[in-house]
């Protein structure tokens, strides 16, 4: 199963467990449902707008489209199995200690999205009304292939670790470069996009109240 496949079978699970149908959740991202059909069977790769779309239609945090399909609600269970650990071949459930989650390197993939922006999810294991992300923008690569805006749950922090990013906000873009950062209701629409030449490294943190 590729990584693109397994993302597919992921959201239709999800979806499923939502109990929304297939064309219920077109409907409500405004797209056809052989759209809907076509991300959930691998053949067409989301962009990042579009899969927050889905999981915000979904009722769950985008952490949940990095867990490998079959596996526990990430409520029910802190050794979810991830995605990661069906790719590589790994056990199915991060290393637990005593009071501590490790996910070693090779166990989190890296989620390869329209436009070529890649995303890694960055905590090891489910952290309650919390998500930390790696987001890797491409230079000339956006969060949206349709230009639309973005909005959803929560609250976001974001850390520019190299290169450029460029904040679109409604009548207004933000440029952010290495070492900047920038906090911003999620609620906001919003749209990612690297026009420079150069690719792009950020690190996120959702906040979910």
């Amino acid at each position: 199963m590729s990584a693109n496949e397994s993302l597919g079978r992921r959201l239709r699970e999800l979806r499923t467990q939502s109990g929304l149908s297939l064309r219920a959740l077109a409907r409500s991202l405004d797209i056809s449902a052989s759209a809907v059909s076509q991300i959930e069977t691998g053949v067409m790769v989301p962009s990042v707008n579009r899969l927050i779309a889905i999981v915000t239609a979904l009722g769950v945090p985008l952490s949940a489209a990095f867990e490998a399909p079959g596996a526990e609600p990430a409520a029910a269970s802190t050794a979810a199995a991830t995605l990661g650990d069906r790719l590589a071949g790994l056990p199915d459930q991060p290393v637990e200690g005593d009071g501590y989650v490790i996910s070693r390197a090779g166990r989190v993939p890296d989620m390869n999205l329209e436009s070529g922006v890649v995303y890694r999810r960055l905590s090891p294991g489910p952290v309650p009304g919390l998500e930390v992300f790696e987001s890797t923008y491409p230079a000339g690569s956006t969060g949206s292939a349709h230009g639309d805006l973005i909005r959803h749950d929560g609250f976001e922090i974001g850390s520019i670790t190299s290169g450029t990013l460029t904040i679109t906000f409604e009548g207004e873009d933000v440029v952010l470069t290495a070492g900047d950062s920038i906090t911003f209701p999620a609620t906001r629409p919003h749209r990612l996009s690297n026009r420079s030449g150069e690719p792009c490294v950020a690190v996120w943190l959702i906040v979910h109240s």
